[in-house]
């Protein structure tokens, strides 16, 4: 990993590699989110989902963003699914969470009556 790459991840990581925001680093070159978005996939294929998803939060990689979602929205964690649905700009998939939520929350509303 080159020097000033490895600076950029210090600087984010305090704490464990817990960032403090959702939004992409703009200070990344292209280059550098090429080669973060390529780690990122190869951790995801080998199940290091929780690694992954940091680094495609940090380069804002779409389709990285989606599969995490996927994980989790096959693991039943709807919120956290449309959380990185939201993040990957996938209207598609976060419109069918939002319908699957109101459906939950309307089910229950009727079971009150």
């Amino acid at each position: 990993m080159p020097s000033d790459l490895k600076k950029i991840f210090e600087k984010q990581q305090s704490g464990g590699f817990i960032k403090t925001s959702d939004t992409p680093v703009g200070s990344l070159t292209s280059e550098q989110k090429v080669l973060l978005n390529r780690k990122g996939n190869v951790l995801f294929n080998q199940g290091d989902i929780q690694n992954a998803k940091r680094l495609f939060i940090t380069t804002g990689y779409s389709d990285g963003l989606t599969r995490v979602g996927d994980v989790y929205q096959e693991e039943g964690d709807i919120l956290s699914a449309l959380k990185f649905y939201l993040l990957a700009h996938n209207t598609a998939k976060s419109e069918l969470l939002y319908e699957k939520i109101a459906d939950t929350v309307s089910f229950y509303l009727k079971q009150k009556d």
